[in-house]
């Protein structure tokens, strides 16, 4: 299959096709496609226009476009539909946590209704228990569909039962191994497995070394623990060991890259979940808070850079490195803050104390403002700027560099410390202090080398 790329053209000729109801034509475009490729030129198309291409598609491919969706598309779409067709089209055709996923984005009655249409009872019973987890926990990552045995199997009584789960699943990452109980015991190789003697029972051949995550751990957990490991897929057990499911990679990616558009976006200014395609007034409300904080902060400090106003015209030329100053705080300050959020992210800090990162950050500002305070002392000193000013420049930029390094990295420590998205600390909060702060230094350093000089 080619790599697709949506055009103008493209998009004009299939809405012509789709008007003249030349089913055969639309089917042998679909036919090209990629479920992903699909779902975006389904964002071209209108509710109707939508309808006909998805009931061209066979039910699995048809289930697959409408998991690449994005959520808004996905549920404008599925309002469009009778809850049956959304049952039987779709959700029959879905994992378990993909299905569970597409109906919590309906409201409760719809997800009642849609759940009767299910005719096989344990699928329905499925998708209701993972409903019940906190969506960003590993019950709400996992899926139901896996295959497991138990160890008092002996080889055949395994392969046979083997066989028939596999038929239900789309990827075979792990055989898992369960006690009579059903509490997670290990691991089995599918070579051991074929390989082995028929009189061999699975407690003979199963590894026991397996690493689990309780259904309440974090998203984050989830990810860092695969991460770590390098697992492709991961078992979830109860309070109790029970195996209850299993988190496969493609569903931590898509964690991980949500969280990332969320935390550029907080980064960036911007509050809630939002998309371009989203109306004005969403977008407004989501980027006016930050706004209103970076208004604030110009205001005080500008009220900071007034209280100067007498040293400023006396010696004006201290206002020509002031931008210079401003920029370099709020630089490094983001600096800062990203590595820090950076490592919470990733569970990445060690055993660091909150006391040696800060240290640390120190230790890395100290070398960087040096570094800095003497590249600017050798520009004023080359173009013969007052040694006023090139010693206010000099001093101005050493302090600031160290204030905003150590200041970024102790926001998001604090954030994290007392359970707030410390992401929000890259954004315009460091930027608009670092302003106000880096403004006064550079100010009183410059008030009192012009005095103590002049």
């Amino acid at each position: 299959m080619a790599n697709f790329e949506l055009t103008r053209e493209f998009v004009d000729e299939l809405k012509s096709l789709i008007e003249n109801q030349d089913n055969e034509a639309v089917s042998e475009i679909l036919d090209e496609l990629h479920p992903a490729d699909i779902a975006e030129l389904f964002e071209e198309l209108n509710i109707e226009e939508a309808k006909y291409i998805y009931f061209l598609l066979d039910d699995d491919k048809a289930a697959d476009v409408i998991i690449e969706l994005d959520e808004n598309d996905r549920l404008r779409f599925l309002e469009a539909l009778p809850s049956e067709v959304i049952a039987r089209r779709f959700i029959d055709k879905m994992d378990s946590d993909d299905a569970a996923d597409v109906i919590s984005e309906l409201d409760l009655d719809r997800q009642q209704e849609v759940l009767s249409y299910i005719e096989d009872v344990n699928v329905a019973s499925d998708i209701v228990d993972l409903l019940n987890y906190e969506e960003n926990s590993a019950g709400g990552l996992m899926a139901k569909e896996l295959i497991k045995v138990k160890e008092s199997w002996s080889i055949p009584t395994c392969l046979r039962s083997m066989r028939r789960q596999a038929e239900n699943i789309d990827e075979v990452y792990y055989v898992y191994v369960v006690d009579n109980n059903g509490v997670l015991k290990g691991t089995l190789s599918l070579k051991k497995v074929l390989l082995s003697a028929s009189n061999k029972l699975v407690s003979d051949i199963y590894n026991p070394d397996v690493i689990s995550v309780g259904v309440d751990a974090t998203a984050e957990e989830v990810s860092n623990i695969m991460d770590k490991y390098g697992l492709v897929a991961l078992p979830v057990v109860d309070p109790i060991g029970r195996l209850v499911g299993r988190i496969t990679i493609d569903d931590v990616v898509d964690f991980m890259r949500e969280e990332a558009g969320k935390d550029y976006a907080l980064a960036s200014g911007i509050t809630g979940d939002v998309e371009s395609s989203d109306s004005v007034w969403l977008l407004t409300r989501a980027r006016v808070p930050w706004l209103f904080i970076g208004l604030v902060g110009g205001l005080f400090g500008s009220r900071v850079v007034g209280s100067f106003e007498g040293v400023l015209d006396v010696y004006p030329q201290l206002a020509f490195f002031m931008p210079l100053i401003a920029a370099m705080g709020g630089n490094v300050g983001i600096q800062s803050s990203a590595i820090v959020v950076q490592s919470i992210a990733a569970g990445t800090m060690g055993l660091d104390s909150p006391v040696k990162r800060i240290l640390k950050e120190f230790s890395v500002a100290f070398l960087n403002a040096t570094l800095l305070s003497t590249l600017a002392f050798a520009y004023n000193s080359i173009l013969g700027s007052p040694e006023a000013l090139t010693l206010t420049v000099s001093g101005a930029m050493f302090s600031v560099v160290i204030f905003a390094s150590v200041f970024g990295a102790v926001v998001p420590l604090f954030l994290n410390k007392i359970k707030i998205d410390p992401a929000g600390a890259t954004g315009p909060f460091v930027t608009t202090l670092n302003d106000i702060i880096g403004m006064g230094i550079y100010l009183t350093i410059g008030t009192y080398f012009y005095q103590w000089l002049t």
